[in-house]
């Protein structure tokens, strides 16, 4: 071997490289006429991109998290990801990672450190800075890698993660495949400066542009970029310059691409440059090249052909809604700092259930905006910084998204993150990650995702559009979450510890005007049950009012003052809006025959029109007059005083109760 190539490399390196970086191409070939033949469905091709993916594996270390994209096969081989489940996976098939429930490389696999992406893109960046996080906690010496492509970099979750990561002095390497065009948008119509790794100065990180096709360069430079990241406690944005040689799926063409683009590249083609490379700068000779050629070819052959001929899945409508979430168990409360003598209010509560589950299991941490040294806006978790410490109590930057998805990689690492939304109209700044990444994961492939997200919610503060929305029944519909509503403060304590403990995405949304408007003692129970049963706060014969929340105290309030009429109102408290305790909802409607479904939410697709739903398809025979419904208006939530009252649902509920009972 010549003296050039022996100070970086060993002969045995070399070979391993060559075969690794052929070995993705000769799949690709044979996929490519499997698609023809119509036994795949899609194909990302990856051809032409081989040296990033391949480089990257060998850089970094096997415990290294990585985040691959739509062209990375040479990864999950490279990884030595068994073949056969690969393979089920690529073709659907009942034994792949996500058991015929995804395509292509929509999947991830934790025994390998390697995480599933999802079709929006950008989205698993933040996630990047979740495991990050997990290692610089742990003191490991591990990185994140995440690949995006050049379009992505428009997203706003790129943005969001690349400034966290920097804030926090995270060890991810950002690695931009640049290929040139964003399905058919060229690069010149996608961003206005000369090369992406400009960026990288903007958010006071290293960024180093390289040759995508040149395999030692790749190699050398993600090596050095971990050792950097890990030393100087830094995130690192590369810029791999390449070229997509097929279109962006198979079906998609390139006749967007000039011709002359196809020539000038293909002079470039990776295997190609390192075969060269080979043959000029060591002693490996032509033949043992050819042999490890023939060697790839074989390689994954009785693989494949066993996969061509596996199980597609077989529908079974109880398996499949019984993998959406991960069960929860009924575990006894922890040590309690909570004085049960006097009564206490509602934030009280909810703020010495965090501190009595983070006292007690050190997985426990909490992000979110000005949760510090400020204690949140509502001082949920004042004092918490003083009590658990910052790396435990983190500040965020202005973000939702990313600290979403940052949680989701702490989670899938064994920790318990909580995320602090400071008022729950923003929760739609991190809509994707919860209903598209967090809530489908386990489904898809992933361990259970224990996440809390709290929401301050609800009017009647005077707060306005933007401060007061009720957005709770948005994510009822979504499978994979929890919603959680606490009205009393028993539940505000009880169903927050809840809600830390499952193995869940959680969303808990606790109602502003309660946290200094409800006072009272609390009644710890031996055991936490599971979220998902409802309390019947009040007995009652002649009607029930289902509700939730704010609604709770309302609700009792119109029973008591028309139990002086004579009337027999009953009270169901849901506790949380999915799961839906439905066998009491039942029950219920049973007892009473008329039922007045009470929310805060808007009149129009709230969550009790799902109630209405299992009452009418499950209980219609019982009902002595029709399912009536009492809303807020369907307008924003209005500023004025007088204005936000008209809006709200209360001063309505004792008209549409008096029909009720009339009827």
């Amino acid at each position: 071997m010549k003296k050039k190539t022996t100070q970086a490399f060993t002969s045995t390196q070399l070979r391993r490289f060559y075969f690794d970086l052929v070995l993705p191409m000769k799949i690709e070939e044979r996929m490519l006429k499997l698609l023809r033949q119509n036994k795949i469905s899609k194909w990302f091709s990856g051809i032409g991109q081989e040296a990033i993916a391949v480089g990257t594996a060998h850089a970094v270390s096997d415990d290294d998290f990585v985040l691959p994209m739509h062209r990375n096969l040479g990864l999950f081989t490279t990884r030595k990801v068994p073949l056969y489940s690969l393979f089920c996976q690529l073709l659907g098939r009942a034994d792949g990672f996500s058991r015929g429930r995804e395509r292509s490389f929509h999947f991830g696999t934790m025994q390998h450190n390697l995480v599933g992406m999802i079709s929006h893109l950008g989205a698993n960046l933040p996630v990047a800075c979740g495991f990050g996080l997990s290692a610089q906690l742990r003191k490991q010496d591990r990185i994140a890698v995440a690949f995006l492509g050049e379009g992505a970099t428009s997203e706003g979750d790129v943005h969001e993660a690349m400034n966290l990561a920097a804030v926090w002095k995270l060890p991810v390497i950002f690695l931009i495949e640049n290929n040139g065009y964003g399905l058919s948008t060229p690069t010149q119509e996608q961003y206005a400066c000369d090369h992406l790794v400009d960026r990288a100065k903007g958010y006071g990180m290293p960024g180093y542009r390289i040759d995508g096709n040149n395999l030692p360069e790749v190699y050398q430079t993600i090596k050095s970029a971990k050792s950097e990241a890990l030393k100087d406690r830094t995130p690192i944005l590369i810029e791999a310059e390449t070229f997509r040689m097929r279109g962006h799926e198979e079906a998609s063409g390139t006749a967007y691409v000039p011709d002359e683009l196809f020539e000038e590249w293909a002079k470039k083609d990776p295997i190609d440059r390192f075969r060269n490379f080979l043959l000029e700068e060591s002693d490996i000779k032509e033949s043992e090249l050819e042999e490890l050629e023939k060697e790839a070819e074989t390689y994954f052959a009785e693989d494949l052909q066993r996969a061509l001929k596996a199980d597609l899945p077989e529908p079974d409508e109880e398996r499949e809604k019984a993998s959406v979430l991960a069960p929860a168990e009924t575990t006894s409360l922890p040590k309690v700092s909570l004085n049960t003598s006097e009564p206490v209010r509602f934030i009280d509560a909810l703020h010495h259930a965090l501190r009595d589950e983070f006292d007690s299991d050190e997985r426990y941490l909490i992000m979110g905006q000005d949760i510090a040294e400020y204690g949140g806006v509502f001082k949920v978790t004042q004092n918490f910084l003083d009590r658990f410490g910052r790396e435990r109590v983190r500040n965020t930057p202005i973000i939702e998204s990313a600290a979403i998805g940052a949680a989701m990689g702490l989670a899938l690492e064994g920790w318990r993150p909580v995320v602090e939304m400071q008022f729950s109209d923003f929760i739609s700044c991190g809509f994707n990650q919860i209903i598209n990444n967090a809530a489908k994961a386990h489904y898809r492939w992933s361990d259970p995702l224990n996440i809390t997200i709290r929401a301050p919610h609800g009017a009647g503060v005077g707060a306005g559009p933007f401060h007061s929305q009720s957005p709770e029944g948005w994510f009822m519909q979504h499978p994979g979450l929890k919603v959680v509503t606490p009205a009393t403060v028993s539940d505000a304590y009880e169903l927050t510890i809840a809600s830390l403990r499952d193995p869940n995405p959680v969303l808990l949304f606790e109602h502003k005007q309660l946290y200094r408007g409800t006072k009272d003692k609390v009644e710890l129970p031996a055991e936490i049950t599971p979220l998902g049963k409802a309390k019947l706060r009040r007995e009652g014969t002649d009607a029930v009012i289902i509700t939730f929340g704010m609604g709770v105290h309302k609700a009792l309030e119109y029973a008591d003052e028309k139990e002086k009429e004579g009337y027999s109102i009953a009270v169901l408290d849901l506790r949380t809006l999915y799961p839906l305790d439905s066998e009491a909802i039942l029950s219920a409607v049973r007892q009473t025959g008329k039922v007045m479904l009470l929310e805060e939410a808007h009149s129009v697709l709230g969550p009790m029109d799902y109630v209405s739903t299992i009452i009418t398809d499950q209980a219609f025979e019982s009902l002595d007059g029709p399912i009536m419904k009492c809303s807020s208006l369907h307008t924003p939530v209005p500023t004025s005083a007088k204005l936000e009252q008209a809006y709200l649902p209360w001063n309505r509920l004792g008209e549409k109760m008096d029909k009720l009972l009339r009827y």
